[in-house]
């Protein structure tokens, strides 16, 4: 069994993050006081305090063919956990101002570490991605790899 892990984030408001967070991505909510709250995102624990050191721009960084932003987390799916993530994320009206920063795609197709990726912001600005592998085992193989993005 994987340890789960800790993160706190900065967020700007409670009210945002409960309905990014709980309704968006359904994760399940903690403990919490009128300054943090507590989520079980995927089985780790991330902690959600307000701040008023928001993060207002984003730098990017080149993987292959695409400018990912950084910093950024995110959780590792099974892989049909990952297509109905997407594919909710792809048709909620939860936050009618939801958006990709990069659209829903497959990374590596039918090489090693193929993989489902995407990427969007929480209402505070913290970037995330979520990631799933067609074969598990290859989340940590090396290897050359050409640079493809597709949907």
């Amino acid at each position: 069994m994987i340890s789960p892990f800790h993160l706190a984030i900065s967020v700007c408001d409670l009210e945002s993050t409960r309905q990014f967070y709980g309704e968006l991505l359904q994760c399940r909510e903690g403990r919490s006081t009128e300054h943090w709250i507590d989520w079980d995102f995927f089985g780790h624990q991330i902690s959600t305090h307000l701040s008023k050191a928001v993060r207002e721009t984003i730098e990017n960084s080149a993987v292959d063919d695409c400018e990912v932003p950084i910093p950024h987390f995110g959780a590792v799916l099974p892989w049909e956990e990952w297509l109905n993530l997407k594919q909710r994320l792809e048709t909620q009206t939860i936050m009618p101002e939801f958006s990709f920063l990069i659209d829903p795609q497959i990374r590596y197709e039918g090489q090693v570490g193929e993989q489902g990726t995407m990427f969007f912001l929480d209402p505070s600005g913290n970037a995330l991605e979520f990631k799933s592998f067609q074969n598990p085992a290859e989340l940590f193989e090396t290897g050359k790899r050409q640079s493809t993005f597709s949907e």
